[in-house]
């Protein structure tokens, strides 16, 4: 991108559309071409223990954003609509407009207010998208495993708020808490129920 003048690309990417619970949460980085970590990959691709030290150098060396849309969001907005506005949120959250965005995905978040492009599997193909997947994976990670501590009874920092056998039977034991994403199933099942 720098070669067609483009100097600030910023990556934008998302983590937790599939959860039952917690917040979908996006990043946006703009990585400096001349410090740039060396192993960038999609998240998913990557162990913890990797996605943290990597997540420590990305925030030392590039410019980082962040932001989330709650569950009631979710459940509002459905979920494509509730990334879109935490993708958002994160490339406003950067201070300075980039030149252009890269959206990991086929859709681009309205209203950033500068040119972008969709990139289907961009978390593989752009290490900037890269960054970002790892920057939201890592900060939705810390969440869930603090909301654990605020309602320890659903395991969310074993889990983080995904579907298991485990989250299930607390939900069963315990009814949803203010986490939960009512609009999913099996949730939904219990909305229609009351």
């Amino acid at each position: 991108m720098i070669s067609l003048g483009l100097q600030r690309v910023a990556g934008v990417d998302e983590a937790g559309r599939g959860p039952l619970a917690g917040p979908v949460t996006a990043a946006a980085v703009i990585l400096d071409p001349g410090n740039i970590p060396e192993g960038l990959d999609d998240s998913k691709a990557l162990s913890p223990e990797r996605r943290e030290a990597l997540f420590l150098q990305i925030v030392a060396t590039a410019t980082v954003a962040s932001a989330c849309a709650s569950a009631a969001e979710i459940d509002r907005f459905n979920i494509r609509g509730a990334t879109l506005i935490a993708m958002r949120r994160a490339v406003a959250a950067l201070g300075h407009e980039p030149d252009h965005i890269l959206v990991d995905g086929r859709d681009m978040p309205p209203g950033c207010g500068c040119n972008g492009s969709a990139v289907v599997g961009g978390d593989a193909a752009s290490l900037s998208i890269a960054a970002a997947s790892i920057v939201a994976k890592v900060l939705r990670d810390r969440m869930m495993r603090r909301a654990c501590l605020a309602f320890p009874g659903y395991g969310f920092s074993q889990h983080m708020g995904y579907g298991t056998a485990a989250h299930l039977e607390a939900i069963e034991t315990h009814g949803p808490s203010p986490l939960h994403r009512m609009t999913f199933s099996p949730l939904k099942q219990r909305l229609l129920l009351v």
